[in-house]
């Protein structure tokens, strides 16, 4: 591992969002951690793949013993690994609701505390979680899954003061729908409704998750903290 280059942990590095944002910043110089409980084909000299549950403590605190062979600084933390279930709550297990929680907000959490001894050695330390507009659109059938992002927001919040001495900055983003696995069993009919709802009636692209963490990065973002940015106009 280059000692130069920034280093990047992305959860749910193996599709979707999180193995776009590994390959984007991978091609802007990073090294890249990824995590995820699935392999994902990807093959750069810089990307490291660390296989875990994040429901899971003791696999985190595993994975974490195995990065220090390779790094004992971590510049950026990116919280992107999520699931969710797309249903009423009456039609929503109990153990759903458990899996839920453990790895949105659970999981969160624990990456977060194993990472700050990471974190407090980089000039320019960065946290940011996953939300999602679920929350401030308050989505009928997604209750679960907004209540877990909305515990992540205020975690997302408080730990911005408590790690403001180390000069971590805590933020958020919430994307719109992405055409993703978490989202691909959600009727076309539905995913326009909730779309209506938004200022910009159109589904996300990656590049534009990729743009507000791009935002949350820069040197110049140091006094931005504890904030979470909506895309499609929402909030």
């Amino acid at each position: 591992m280059n000692p130069a280059k920034p280093v990047m942990l992305v959860t749910g590095s193996s599709r979707g969002i999180g193995r776009h944002l590994s390959e984007y910043y991978l091609e802007k110089g990073w090294t890249v951690l990824g995590c995820a409980r699935h392999t994902p084909e990807l093959v750069h000299d810089n990307f490291f793949f660390f296989s875990v549950d994040l429901s899971d403590e003791a696999g985190i605190d595993e994975m974490f013993s195995r990065i220090k062979p390779y790094t004992r600084r971590i510049d950026a933390v990116i919280n992107n690994a999520g699931i969710a279930s797309m249903n009423l709550m009456n039609l929503t297990p109990y153990d759903t609701a458990q899996k839920i929680f453990s790895v949105n907000v659970l999981g969160t959490f624990s990456i977060l505390q194993k990472s700050v001894r990471f974190l407090k050695k980089s000039d320019n330390p960065r946290i940011i979680n996953f939300s999602t507009v679920a929350v401030p659109l308050r989505l009928a059938g997604e209750s679960l899954y907004a209540a877990s992002k909305s515990a992540v927001e205020t975690l997302t919040r408080i730990l911005a003061k408590e790690l403001a001495a180390m000069h971590i900055t805590c933020n958020a983003v919430g994307p719109a729908p992405v055409r993703t696995d978490l989202i691909k069993g959600v009727g076309e009919e539905k995913i326009q409704a909730l779309l209506r709802q938004q200022a910009i009636h159109q589904l996300a692209e990656y590049a534009d998750v990729a743009n507000v963490i791009d935002f949350f990065l820069l040197p110049a973002s140091d006094m931005v903290t504890g904030q979470v940015i909506y895309l499609g106009g929402v909030g």
